[in-house]
């Protein structure tokens, strides 16, 4: 099976040979710590070749967060930031870049012919100037299979499983995954829950991925917002790992739910989503929950420098805590509520009055009130475009 990666408003994938659920069958996955992947030196788990020239990557860049504000709390200084992605290319913008490994070809990471994970870092490092990131290229458009002329990517759970490992192996306090997996039913991606679990509770990695866009997955009714595990039809990857990601639904420039983000159960908080690369090469702007994943990630950095004595755990719980509007209350499309970075940091940080907060509240008439209408647009683009990349997943006897 080719392990193709599509882009997010492209059709989603669905398993060959993986049985299909009915409605209301998804149940949260049980981490299996017995198929976590040994240590291993990056590398494609087979021959690759080019496909397509490389685009021009752009840099990300932090809309909607008051960067100001948080700088009296914390730089980032002593975090790594691994960025699990397409590669990210060296810049003048991202003076703290360590080569991570290449799952696609025989880079260092620090090759990004997509344009997506370059863009990724820009976001993280501006709002985490003084960490260092761990550039990890795990998948592709660009590249496929040798000896698949029809294959249109590479990266897939497995190869994702392995860069989990590897980042949390290299010190990676930050985990940032801005690539998701999606299937009607669920999905055998036993050895990357393995390896979020062995992240977050053996190598205390505190880790972040993107909730998905309408679109590139399934569609999946939110009802108004609301959605149970027993009503949910689509698994998402990693973000259906609950108990171990932060997982980031997008918000528009007004503070509303996107109308692409992907509704789930397992969303935890929303973040600036929206027209975060300006300077593509087409000259449009990029939008896509890749893009609001990132702003949680640096602003988890910012935490964990200021907090040191913080678990991963209880990092991303203070995350979700601080979240602005939710009420206690979770939706499927912001989760506990818009991301409050300010209210985060504060919560140990100096007494007194905190800076307002710098994302703005979904208004709660809109959060309750939005189903996933947006899930109805399905239209193919650029890797770039709706920034989050869909994995295909492991079939045949994967769990």
């Amino acid at each position: 099976m080719t392990r193709a990666l599509r882009t997010a408003l492209a059709a989603a994938f669905m398993m060959a040979g993986a049985p299909v659920a009915p409605a209301g069958a998804l149940t949260p996955p049980v981490v299996d710590a017995a198929r976590l992947p040994a240590a291993a030196s990056p590398a494609p788990p087979g021959p690759t070749t080019q496909l397509a020239p490389c685009a021009v990557p752009v840099g990300g860049v932090a809309r909607g967060v008051d960067l100001a504000a948080l700088v009296r709390y914390s730089r980032g200084a002593g975090q790594r930031i691994a960025v699990i992605d397409t590669g990210v290319n060296r810049d003048p913008r991202l003076t703290h870049l360590d080569a991570g490994g290449d799952y696609v070809s025989t880079g260092d990471g620090t090759q990004d012919c997509d344009g997506h994970g370059t863009a990724v870092a820009g976001i993280i490092a501006d709002i985490a100037p003084a960490a260092a990131l761990l550039a990890i290229r795990q998948s592709t458009v660009k590249f496929g299979a040798a000896g698949d002329p029809a294959g249109s990517g590479y990266g897939d759970v497995d190869t994702m499983a392995r860069a989990v490992r590897t980042a949390a192996d290299a010190g990676a306090t930050v985990i940032n995954i801005s690539a998701v997996a999606c299937a009607a039913g669920p999905l055998h991606d036993a050895a990357l829950g393995a390896a979020l679990a062995y992240a977050v509770d053996v190598r205390n990695a505190a880790v972040v991925t993107a909730a998905g866009n309408a679109g590139g997955c399934p569609p999946q009714d939110s009802a108004g917002g609301e959605l149970s595990w027993a009503q949910a039809t689509v698994a998402v990857s990693p973000a259906w790992y609950d108990d171990y990601v932060l997982t980031v639904g997008s918000l528009d420039d007004a503070g509303r739910p996107s109308a692409f983000t992907q509704p789930g159960p397992w969303v935890d908080v929303a973040a600036p989503g929206e027209n975060m690369v300006p300077g593509a090469p087409d000259g449009v702007p990029v939008s896509g929950t890749s893009y609001a994943a990132p702003v949680v990630s640096g602003v988890v950095a910012l935490l964990r420098a200021h907090s040191p004595g913080l678990t991963a755990r209880q990092v991303m719980e203070r995350i979700r805590a601080s979240a602005n509007g939710a009420a206690g209350r979770r939706s499927a499309l912001v989760g506990f509520g818009a991301l409050d970075p300010v209210a985060a940091l504060a919560g140990s940080g100096p007494t007194g009055p905190a800076p307002a907060a710098s994302v703005a509240l979904p208004r709660a008439n809109r959060t309750r009130g939005m189903a996933v209408a947006g899930a109805a647009v399905c239209v193919a683009v650029t890797a770039l475009a709706l920034g989050v990349l869909t994995l295909t997943a492991r079939s045949r006897r994967q769990q």
